[in-house]
C-alpha cells in the first residue's frame, strides 16, 4: 500500500503519523506479550535497566528510606552495581 505524502494536508499528516506511531507500540506491545508468554511459573528471570548512570544516587537519608516517593526503586545493597559489565 503506497500513501502519496505530498497530496496530504498538515492536519492529515500529523493524524497518519500518529496513527503509525500508535500501530508500532502495538506491534511492540503484541511482540513483548508473546515473549512473555514463553514464561513458565518458576522460571528465573533477570532485567536488564536503560538508566543513564547520572539519575542513580544513593538514597542516604533515614527520611528517604522511610517514605520513597513514587520515583524511588529500593534495592537491595547486595545485588546492585553501578557496573556495565554482567557477572558471566
Amino acid at each position: 500500500m503506497r500513501i502519496d505524502i505530498d497530496a496530504l494536508t498538515g492536519a492529515e499528516l500529523i493524524d497518519l503519523n500518529n496513527r503509525i506511531v500508535e500501530r508500532l507500540r502495538f506491534l511492540s506491545q503484541m511482540r513483548a506479550h508473546g515473549q512473555m508468554l514463553q514464561f513458565k511459573i518458576g522460571d528465573r528471570v533477570s532485567f536488564r535497566w536503560n538508566v543513564a548512570p547520572t539519575l542513580l544516587r544513593s538514597a542516604d537519608s533515614s527520611a528517604v528510606a522511610q517514605n520513597p516517593g513514587p520515583n524511588v526503586i529500593q534495592l537491595r545493597k547486595t545485588g546492585f552495581t553501578l557496573g556495565c559489565r554482567t557477572p558471566q
